[in-house]
């Protein structure tokens, strides 16, 4: 099933006099959207009893709830006390999505920092692969219902394009990529404009992941602003400068019969642009 969904509670959630995230369940179903992304941006704080709620009326509306780890991962950092903390950021983010019911977390691999980008890259895979050992061991044969995924990058001096997530993703076989289309075209500086443009991704994908990481791809859309650093800040759909355009995505998305996990990332108006992005899609 294809699933949509916005990153977080959005302005129009708020306007419908509405303040939980447990409340967003109901609210998603009666708009007529089934996804939720759950940030941890910040750090993973959320109690038993609110992760419970969350469940309990996530799992009645079926809507599928996933999560953000913090934004601090750095997996090419050179320090060992601080790749201790990014994998602890997992662990930790892994722990509560369980208790709220979803099964996928997504997180930012790493950045170049002082380092050559090979070498930042070289090292930030082999901290990944240390990462899914943990991971493997902490949660004992308990974790193969679920997926880790890590997020292509819009900045030029963080590490995250596509063929470095591909390369990641081989490493394991419950990592799956998440592409956020916008980074995507912020490094690449507005080049993902066609239908062939995003289908040379998914082709890529399928060739060097198979066909299952491909079909349940984790997928982050929003127009973002970029300068020649690469991603400024997310806008909303009404910007008809920087896209990339949605449609052409969904156009590869309905002729794979994919069923991607789809979450909009736009700045305020998540709810509303993901009704749009589904509106695109032929067989919902």
């Amino acid at each position: 099933m294809l699933r949509i969904g916005p990153s977080g509670n959005s302005d129009a959630f708020y306007a419908s006099g509405r303040k939980h995230t447990y409340e967003e369940a109901a609210w998603l179903a009666e708009i007529g959207l089934n996804a939720f992304e759950y940030s941890f941006g910040r750090g993973v704080a959320i109690g038993d009893a609110g992760a419970a709620k969350i469940r309990e009326e996530f799992a009645k509306y079926d809507i599928e709830i996933s999560a953000h780890a913090p934004y601090y991962t750095n997996f090419s950092n050179e320090s060992p006390e601080m790749i201790e903390k990014s994998i602890g950021y997992i662990l930790d983010s892994i722990a509560a999505i369980r208790k709220m019911g979803g099964r996928r977390v997504v997180f930012h691999p790493a950045s170049c920092g002082k380092m050559q980008r090979e070498e930042a890259v070289c090292l930030a895979k082999y901290n990944i692969s240390r990462l899914m050992e943990k991971i493997h061991a902490v949660f004992d044969g308990t974790f193969d219902d679920y997926i880790v995924c890590p997020e292509t990058m819009g900045k030029m001096q963080q590490i995250g394009r596509v063929e470095e997530i591909l390369d990641f993703c081989k490493t394991d076989a419950r990592l799956y990529p998440c592409f956020d289309f916008g980074h995507i075209n912020s490094y690449m500086q507005g080049g993902l404009k066609t239908v062939d443009d995003y289908r040379r991704i998914i082709d890529k994908t399928a060739e060097e992941l198979g066909d299952e990481k491909t079909k349940n791809m984790h997928v982050h859309f929003s127009k973002i602003q970029y300068g020649q650093s690469g991603e400024i800040r997310h806008l909303t759909f009404a910007d008809e400068v920087f896209g990339p355009p949605y449609e052409p995505l969904a156009k590869v998305i309905d002729e794979y019969k994919l069923t991607p996990y789809i979450v909009c990332e736009s700045n305020g108006t998540m709810s509303d642009d993901a009704l749009i992005m589904k509106k695109c899609h032929k067989n919902i």
